[in-house]
């Protein structure tokens, strides 16, 4: 099975090209880039659209703005090309780049989003002792965490970032691009000022 799978939720996309669980090309860049990305991924495999035979898609949460556009992307994708898409958690994708990681990605507003999912300030999290976090907000609130007795891998630990190619590998259930849900957790900043 040819999947395309991405993954815009938080500041950093990937992109990847698999092949029966074969990586054929990778990507990481910005969210404004997928489609770039998509393109050279295609290219560089010397693959035609129309050799896909489905999409895999990050459903965050993460940023509201990021993540509607992959999920933008995969739907205008599976109508146009006619596949099926199956959408994952970029909190499952995180935990799956380790044994046993505990995925927190930065939601801002001075909180984590962590499996649940839900959004917590980094102090309120119970953690175990020698946990690992991984994920943006596991960088950024480094210290909280180290605090409370978590290990969190180094800055540039490519198992900050949520790989595509790993949401390739725990997609299961395929539908239509219709069925795709977001995972936002909260209202967009946008709807919170204006309700203050």
């Amino acid at each position: 099975m040819l999947i395309l799978a991405f993954d815009t939720a938080t500041d950093v996309a990937t992109s990847a090209l698999v092949a029966d669980g074969d990586v054929l090309g990778e990507r990481v860049s910005v969210p404004r880039s997928l489609l770039e990305d998509v393109d050279a991924l295609l290219r560089a495999a010397r693959v035609e659209p129309s050799a896909l035979d489905a999409l895999v898609v990050g459903t965050g949460p993460g940023s509201f703005t990021s993540t509607r556009i992959g999920l933008a992307v995969a739907r205008g994708l599976a109508i146009a090309l006619e596949l099926p898409v199956a959408g994952i958690s970029t909190l499952d994708a995180l935990g799956a780049a380790t044994d046993n990681g505990y995925p927190v990605i930065d939601a801002r507003r001075n909180e984590v989003f962590v499996s649940g999912p839900r959004a917590v300030h980094p102090d309120d999290l119970e953690l175990e002792p020698g946990v690992v976090c991984v994920g943006s907000g596991a960088v950024r609130y480094r210290a909280a965490f180290e605090r409370a007795g978590a290990v969190v891998p180094s800055d540039d630990d490519p198992v900050h970032v949520p790989r595509a190619r790993l949401h390739a590998a725990l997609a299961r259930d395929f539908g239509p691009a219709d069925d795709l849900l977001p995972v936002y957790v909260r209202a967009p900043d946008a709807q919170v000022r204006s309700a203050a």
